[in-house]
């Protein structure tokens, strides 16, 4: 996966398209996902040169990788209905590109829990429209299965396991989870729960480890990298 920002700062520096093409192709690696846009959800957002260039960015990632999907964030405004025919529209256009849509629910934003992801989803009923699971914001949101059991299993699109410690080490929500995430298996989130319960919805829906963590990333990435695939895959075979 990559991050819009970061992919038009290697297009400014002459890495994309084709550098980054060549790369992947060295690794037997595709660029299946892209994050994430935000501002589609408010009218006097959705309009402006920065949102429309994010908006070209992913299309143009999409177009070249063949990507399969991309995540979308809150807020939104006005009503759930308005909220849902945003989403719809972005569907849409993000079909265009053969693109999958993932709506993200994050605490801090007012998509805050599963059920208001979900209600969105459902107000849009677009084919290529789904809800994106993350543990972290699960546990550091609600923290309810229920919440999370409710949702379909074909209208799930893509799962997201990290880790961490009970009580959040940054002040900062959003710093925090950007820092401070571990690989599953080496905090005190629910993540045998979790597992159970999005396993149980019979999604077909891709796994994924997001375990944002400067400190690992200053260090030793690939270290990182692979607890992070060990401890996700721990958890998928029991």
């Amino acid at each position: 996966g990559i991050y819009t920002r970061d992919y038009r700062r290697l297009e400014v520096d002459g890495w994309a398209p084709d550098r980054l093409a060549e790369l992947l192709e060295s690794h037997d690696l595709g660029l299946a996902e892209i994050e994430a846009l935000r501002g589609w959800g408010d009218p006097a957002v959705a309009g402006t040169d920065d949102y429309l260039e994010q908006e070209a960015t992913v299309w143009r990632i999409a177009d070249r990788f063949e990507s399969r999907y991309v995540q979308a964030i809150g807020p939104y405004a006005g009503s759930i209905d308005d909220a849902g025919q945003a989403f719809g529209a972005l569907c849409d256009r993000a079909a265009e590109h053969g693109l999958v849509v993932g709506l993200e629910f994050l605490p801090f934003t007012n998509i805050v829990d599963a059920s208001d992801a979900l209600s969105i989803v459902e107000a849009a009923a677009r084919p290529n429209g789904g809800v994106c699971l993350d543990i972290w914001h699960h546990e550091r949101g609600a923290a309810d299965l229920e919440l999370l059991r409710a949702v379909p299993g074909e209208l799930i699109t893509g799962v997201q396991v990290s880790d961490g410690p009970a009580i959040p080490v940054l002040d900062s929500y959003y710093d925090d989870c950007l820092r401070t995430r571990l690989p599953p298996g080496q905090g005190d989130f629910d993540v045998a729960g979790f597992v159970e319960v999005v396993q149980g919805s019979g999604t077909t829906a891709p796994w994924g480890v997001e375990v944002c963590n400067q400190a690992a990333w200053a260090t030793d990435g690939i270290e990182h990298a692979q607890a992070c695939a060990d401890g996700l895959r721990a958890f998928l075979q029991t």
